[in-house]
């Protein structure tokens, strides 16, 4: 039976606000710089259609801090992922959510969110395409949310891990496309 329709989308920003302070950190850092300006970009261009941006963060067992002291955190100088922190920076009108786990919806307030804001797709992007992004399409398809993955804004360590993602990704009824391609809906 085909789904209906659902009228409005939400930007995912998933752990992009990240100081990336594990072993892989480098490497995933090198394939998500570039992510992070399209992004930028895609975020702005969605914005101005009236398209919600929602961060999706990891709080990195930071359980004392809250979303803007993590984004501080993750800003500083001497954090291997500021480049992304300040490349993706949120704005007043940006919504936020601590994740413990790798999907955006495990034991989160973000199918509620989602709900209010009557969004019934989900733009995910974000690193890792391969654990966070790829868990949290899986959970949104459970939800019977229509998952979009501009597949340009996704980074995981290395690139063949990130293809790996992106061919799962087509198998189970996401739409991946390119965020060029993307049109506000």
């Amino acid at each position: 039976m085909p789904r209906s329709r659902k009228p409005h989308s939400a930007l995912i920003i998933i752990d992009m606000i990240n100081a990336l302070d594990f072993p892989e950190g480098p490497r995933l850092l090198r394939q998500a710089i570039p992510v992070a300006s399209r992004i930028a970009r895609l975020k702005r261009r969605l914005k101005g259609a009236g398209i919600p941006a929602i961060y999706v963060n990891d709080n990195f067992t930071h359980w004392l801090e809250d979303f803007d002291e993590l984004v501080a955190l993750c800003s500083q100088d001497d954090a291997l992922g500021a480049p992304l922190a300040r490349a993706l920076p949120p704005e007043r009108d940006d919504y936020s959510i601590l994740k413990p786990q790798q999907s955006i919806f495990y034991n989160t307030p973000l199918e509620v969110l989602l709900r209010q804001l009557g969004a019934g797709t989900v733009v995910l992007t974000g690193i890792a395409g391969d654990a966070c992004v790829l868990a949290s399409a899986f959970d949104a398809r459970m939800r019977d949310l229509d998952v979009v993955v501009p597949q340009d804004c996704i980074a995981s360590i290395t690139a063949q891990r990130n293809r790996n993602a992106v061919a799962v990704l087509k198998t189970m009824d996401a739409k991946v496309t390119t965020s060029a391609r993307l049109r506000a809906a």
